[in-house]
């Protein structure tokens, strides 16, 4: 497949064999989605042909689909010949005279509902919305009525229903909170057909799947494990190869020296020879690889003081709903918070009371109804809301948007800065209405590195972060000197940048002073 001179891959022959879960993986815009269209049959490829099995379930992105449709119903679509065959019969019962033709259309009917365990379906359904914390009261209600994460747990069981052959999953974690993405591990960890999921998060992947195909080098090449081992043997692989090659060319260019200095002499059979070890030798251009990795370093231009922040009996309310409730805290300097809970919950009505009476933030207007929040002293801030597409002004390059805040910049800090981020050479002029979701993310990440704050408050800044930029923000994170706040639901960067963790539920926050590991230990 390639879309005009861009190869995503080429000549790829491969086997996802049954009983083994695969990750698919590369950097944003390699292609992952593109193929994963090719395997279930919604684009066809430009060349070469699929062998898909009968029954496959797939985690379908458009959350609007199914709007006019009951929960539990849109569930039961997963089985589409199961639903068809239950419409129709409902069809052909509802007819005041019925046919002797109507008749042995039903028997036939119901054979294939019996046969799909149509007479189990609704409670089949309700136990996988249960396990994704989609409550009995909303399995009647219509999908029109949900929330976007409740959606895509809908649909999300919606590909998993019916026990398919296959399944094929686009970034089934998105907004996901962690208690869901740990159910999801462990069901999919059970799961005995073929399976092919993309996600960019790391732990899900290492976690759930037995293989990893990789798209580089305009190709597919599974590797056996998790992320994690997928990495170790690339980069082994790799280097080998480009080790072979250097020894190669050290061969052929003494090889071609001896043929320089005899060729016109008396040792004509050895410069003969020569030339034949030469062309066996000659080594093959290495495909380049498409991941590139960006480089994040969050300095400080000055430490804050020793308590950063001060938070005194803060509540907070959405009509008789209770969100947060008295919640008091001490924050000093240098902690790494994790703000943690299910979707919903308070996490991000937290971020914004804090933010509302930040220095130097212009972020809207936030009311809470009791308790302080007090910054501390020389305290600095930087802010990366759930939002973060909308921060950026629209009609101005990315370099000029970056310029203004710091006008003092030079032009070649500026251009390290953006390069770090990927935005190499032309890149720079490139204008922000143009941005994705991924590429606005690095931005922000630049503006943040420009700035160099003593504080730094996250909500959600991996949401659409491929698995490179995510490792690069948690290492960034980690040696980080001063202050986190950080909304995620990624397992790895949590477990490896958290110093504290503050766990929302339904009101309540548990202030956890220790790493998420010693947190899990003791919950």
């Amino acid at each position: 497949m390639r879309y005009g001179a861009k190869i995503l891959f080429e000549d790829v022959s491969t086997s996802f064999l049954s009983g083994r879960r695969y990750g698919l993986t590369g950097p944003n815009g390699c292609g992952k989605s593109t193929f994963m269209k090719v395997l279930s049959g919604e684009l066809d490829a430009q060349k070469g042909n699929v062998v898909r099995p009968k029954r496959l379930g797939i985690l379908r992105q458009d959350q609007f689909a199914f709007d006019a449709y009951r929960v539990i119903d849109t569930v039961i679509m997963g089985n589409r010949s199961l639903w068809d065959a239950l419409a129709e019969r409902d069809l052909l019962y509802e007819k005041p005279d019925m046919t002797d033709a109507d008749g042995m259309r039903l028997g036939e009917l119901e054979g294939v509902v019996s046969e799909n365990d149509g007479y189990t379906a609704e409670s089949d359904a309700a136990v996988l919305l249960d396990g994704l914390d989609i409550p009995e009261a909303l399995h009647d209600r219509k999908m029109s009525e949900l929330q976007g994460g409740q959606k895509v747990r809908v649909l999300l069981a919606q590909a998993l229903f019916g026990g398919p052959e296959a399944l094929l999953l686009d970034e089934p974690t998105n907004h996901l909170d962690l208690d869901s993405i740990h159910w999801l591990q462990n069901f999919l960890g059970r799961y005995n057909g073929t399976m092919i999921v993309i996600s960019h998060d790391r732990h899900f992947l290492n976690s759930v799947c037995t293989h990893i195909a990789d798209i580089d080098y305009q190709t597919i090449i599974t590797y056996t494990g998790g992320y994690d081992e997928m990495v170790v043997f690339k980069t082994q692989i790799r280097s080998r190869i480009e080790s072979e090659n250097a020894q190669r060319e050290k061969k052929i260019a003494q090889l071609n020296e001896f043929i320089a200095r005899f060729s016109a002499g008396t040792r004509s059979s050895q410069v003969t020879s020569r030339k034949k070890e030469v062309e066996r030798l000659q080594t093959s251009d290495l495909a380049r690889s498409n991941i590139q990795r960006p480089f994040i370093r969050f300095e400080m231009k000055r430490p804050s003081g020793r308590h950063a922040l001060e938070v005194k009996n803060l509540s907070k309310s959405y009509g008789s709903e209770a969100v947060i409730t008295n919640f008091t805290a001490s924050v000093a300097r240098g902690e790494k918070i994790a703000l943690m809970g299910r979707n919903g919950v308070g996490k991000t009505t937290l971020i914004r009371a804090l933010m509302s009476g930040a220095p130097d933030v212009l972020e809207e207007p936030f009311a809470i109804d009791g308790g302080t929040a007090e910054w501390g002293h020389e305290i600095s801030i930087g802010y990366f809301g759930q939002d973060h597409r909308a921060t950026i002004a629209n009609g101005i390059t990315v370099f000029d948007w970056l310029l203004q805040f710091d006008p003092q910049a030079s032009n070649e800090e500026l251009r390290g800065l953006l390069g770090q981020m990927l935005f190499r050479g032309e890149e720079g002029l490139k204008m922000t209405q143009a941005l994705s979701g991924g590429e606005a993310a690095r931005l922000l990440f630049c503006k943040l590195m420009l700035q160099k704050p003593n504080v730094l408050v996250f909500d959600e800044p991996t949401n659409h972060l491929d698995l490179e930029a995510i490792n690069a923000l948690n290492i960034a994170l980690q040696k980080y000197e001063g202050t986190v706040l950080l909304v995620s639901h990624d397992h790895d960067l949590i477990d490896e940048f958290a110093t504290r963790i503050w766990h929302f539920d339904h009101g309540g926050i548990q202030d956890f002073k220790g790493a998420y590991e010693e947190y899990l230990a003791v919950v």
